[in-house]
């Protein structure tokens, strides 16, 4: 299913038009995510780079990445992917709002692809959760992602904001619910 992100009031972005994602949850629990921007020409379209020289890295989120926060159904722990376009990664497992951050070592990186067009460009990420969240209740999905434009300015966008400012953490941003597969 399509979903779209909006930006958030405060940010506004005029280099991007829209951003739609479209998620799905795997029988055994895996995650697929799969991003598509488009924009005008103050879009910073990345280099493509190999995904064989993708790596774990911390603060991704300060330039353009693209996020997703899975919270099993009656859970305060949630999980924080992140993916930025040259393919660095990174999984946080957090204990509840905003608390326990820690990387979550036992999830390995996704399988990502990606095209890129002059206005315009995609981004997929498929992550195995097998046996780590757990795949046995809904899960409540936040979607987001921080967009950078060609001036350097910053945009965030979700599929519902939290009040205020932009926190994708908020219990309001895990907007989506995904049931169980059989």
């Amino acid at each position: 299913m399509r979903h779209i992100l909006h930006p958030h009031p405060d940010f506004p972005c005029a280099a991007v038009s829209s951003i739609a994602v479209y998620v799905s949850r795997g029988a055994t629990g895996n995650l697929l995510v799969h991003y598509y921007v488009s924009g005008g020409p103050g879009l910073v379209v990345p280099s493509l780079l190999s995904p064989a020289t993708r790596r774990r890295a911390d603060e991704l989120w300060q330039h353009t990445c693209f996020e997703a926060f899975v919270k099993p159904a009656g859970s305060d722990a949630y999980w924080e992917f992140n993916v930025v376009p040259t393919w660095d990664w990174q999984v946080y497992a957090l204990s509840g709002y905003r608390a326990g951050r820690a990387p979550a070592e036992d999830i390995a990186g996704p399988s990502a692809s990606g095209c890129y067009g002059r206005e315009c460009w995609e981004l997929r990420a498929h992550w195995p959760l097998a046996g780590i969240v757990p795949n046995d209740r809904p899960w409540r999905i936040g979607l987001s992602a921080v967009i950078e434009d060609k001036d350097g300015a910053i945009s965030y966008w979700a599929l519902q904001h939290a009040p205020d400012k932009p926190d994708f953490h908020h219990n309001s941003a895990f907007a989506l619910e995904l049931a169980v597969t059989p």
